[in-house]
């Protein structure tokens, strides 16, 4: 039985917040930079998404359906397609067509929910279930959560859920001796198959890829088939952002030569053959379970939750974001919830990392704020307001006394102990 390679790409732009000043609460509900949003996406579409499709389809027809790639596509990044540039959603459209693409489902509005409130985790799921269905005609069957962060806990919700497959990351300090070249079962939910990414293979492509100050730089197809033969493994699972080919890569550094080239130079190797995450989990059995008692990520070298809640700051803002969630579903308001949900991606809290070391250029470069500081008060601000919103709604209608349809939304409160106090605010 030839050995596996599961090529996977997350698509995801967030819904950018515009400069929302102090002064403001309470006057202006216009939160989002809906030119920035439009701006952004359209030029990385015509780097990234539209080329790069281009290229993979070209791949998927030369090599007559042996070569397969699974995509992950967020509902805000949909919501931007489908406002801005719907060229891009009838690219993706013609990829499933050709049925060697698998389309993964996740929160639809990339957030943290799966740390906060099953509900509002079971909710966006199911809501990005639908969106998938709706755009590409597909149901999903393998779940990616927002940025690969897993837990047994987590995993326990995925599988209640129906999916019988999952992707996240191969961190070491989860893994020890053990390799992230195998299927995994989760703990908890021992039907449910875990995927891991093999970060060391992805990275090569997707940082490293055009660092001149690397010893292996110049990287070729024949250098990197020579490095997937040399990993005695099941199934090497490599995961990365699409952004990478075109916009973190860009086209003079020979990445779309090297990606349009790669499938082929696999294929007739004979050793591999490409699968869709759904066919390397029926493929391959686990091997055994993987413990994994607190939440991992793919991002950082820690592989944890630092990049989203290592300080204060963003604790902060993550505890008063969930901390409506409540309200806001007693308020039964469809503008409010559209709010609120987009308030809830995960690079908000992203922009508030403080991190400085090894990893700090990785942050910097996806940051529209100059320091952590003012993207949380930008946040908070916008937060603020939002609140007045929202009690102002509830003041208004009878939603406090009505019962709920639904079971309230249960929130847990995330803090972390050892983290340094952070400075006084600036003046806003």
């Amino acid at each position: 039985m030839k050995k596996s390679i599961c090529l996977y790409f997350q698509v995801h732009q967030p819904t950018r917040l515009r400069l929302y000043r102090f002064f403001e609460i309470g006057k202006d509900s216009h939160y989002f930079d809906d030119f920035a949003n439009r701006t952004i996406l359209r030029r990385i579409a015509d780097k990234c998404y539209l080329p790069a499709n281009r290229m993979l389809l070209e791949a998927i027809k030369a090599s007559d359906g042996k070569f397969k790639v699974a995509f992950s596509i967020s509902g805000s990044v949909l919501e931007q397609f489908d406002r801005h540039y719907p060229e891009v959603i009838d690219s993706f459209r013609e990829l499933a067509a050709t049925g060697c693409v698998e389309f993964l489902c996740e929160t639809y509005y990339h957030s943290l929910a799966s740390l906060a409130s099953p509900q509002m985790f079971k909710f966006q799921t199911d809501l990005h279930r639908k969106a998938i269905e709706k755009y590409f005609g597909v149901t999903p069957v393998t779940f990616r959560n927002t940025e690969l962060i897993y837990s047994d806990a987590i995993g326990r919700q995925v599988y209640d859920m129906g999916f019988k497959a999952m992707l996240t990351e191969g961190a070491k300090h989860i893994l020890g001796w053990r390799s992230p070249g195998y299927v995994y079962n989760g703990v908890g939910a021992p039907k449910l198959k875990l995927l891991l990414r093999n970060s060391k293979l992805s990275d090569d492509i997707a940082f490293r890829f055009s660092n001149r100050g690397w010893n292996e730089w110049p990287l070729d197809c024949d250098k990197y088939l020579s490095w997937l033969k040399a990993d005695d493994s099941d199934v090497i699972n490599l995961f990365m952002d699409y952004e990478t080919i075109g916009e973190h890569q860009s086209a003079n550094t020979g990445i779309f030569e090297f990606m349009r080239h790669l499938p082929q130079t696999v294929i007739s190797d004979g050793t591999f053959e490409f699968v869709t995450p759904a066919q390397a989990a029926k493929k391959h059995a686990a091997v055994g379970e993987l413990s994994v008692p607190d939440p991992i990520s793919w991002a950082d070298e820690e592989r944890d939750l630092s990049a989203w809640l290592g300080n204060e700051l963003q604790q902060d803002a993550f505890n008063k974001l969930y901390g409506l969630a409540e309200k806001v579903s007693l308020a039964k308001d469809d503008i409010l919830w559209t709010d609120y949900s987009h308030l809830q991606e995960s690079d908000h809290l992203y922009y508030m990392c403080t991190k400085f070391f090894s990893d700090g250029d990785v942050h910097k470069y996806f940051n529209p704020y100059d320091t952590p500081y003012e993207a949380f008060i930008n946040y908070m601000n916008v937060l603020s307001d939002f609140s007045i919103r929202l009690d102002d709604k509830l003041k208004t209608s009878d939603a406090r006394e009505e019962k709920p349809e639904e079971k309230p939304v249960i929130v847990k409160p995330i803090n972390r102990p050892g983290v340094k106090k952070r400075p006084a605010k600036k003046k806003q």
